[in-house]
């Protein structure tokens, strides 16, 4: 029995139709409710598309690309459990996991949203981001407070 390699579950995965993107892919993907792609496809767009004609100095992926990298969390908290205590303990987070956290939020921010179509909560959500404010934001912001008041126990990284 040879050693299994760790494979990525990108690797498997095709750029998508419109801008080519491997990124917007694995986005559209974990937007999905219930296998159906072409609503999630449709949504995304449509967010696109109000980017676009919101967003005049830049290309509505740029756009995407640059709000998921003001998301992705640099340090996180990790529950550890040490002589009898749980401690909260800051760790750095890895590019994989950066990745879907700041994908996850910026889902939980548009969903949580309400009054207005799945879409145009996206987008404004993105653009907020592009921005670096929105929920998202605030989420990772709260992360990186927690790790930087817990920075005490920072020698119970393992």
């Amino acid at each position: 029995m040879g050693a299994k390699s760790f494979t990525s579950s990108v690797e498997n995965l095709k750029p998508d139709p419109v801008f080519g993107s491997l990124l917007l892919s694995k986005f559209i993907n974990c937007l999905m409710y219930d296998g159906k792609k072409a609503t999630a496809q449709r949504v995304v767009y449509g967010a696109l598309k109000i980017i676009e004609t919101k967003v005049k100095d830049q290309k509505p992926i740029d756009v995407f690309e640059n709000a998921l990298n003001n998301i992705k969390p640099l340090i996180e908290v990790r529950s550890r459990r040490v002589g009898g205590a749980n401690y909260q303990v800051p760790m750095a987070v890895g590019r994989k996991r950066q990745q879907s956290l700041a994908i996850r939020w910026l889902l939980e921010a548009s969903r949580s949203k309400s009054g207005k179509p799945m879409h145009e909560r996206l987008a404004e959500e993105l653009m907020a981001a592009n921005r670096k404010e929105g929920a998202a934001i605030t989420t990772r912001e709260n992360v990186h407070k927690m790790a930087d008041a817990n920075k005490a126990f920072a020698h119970f990284a393992w």
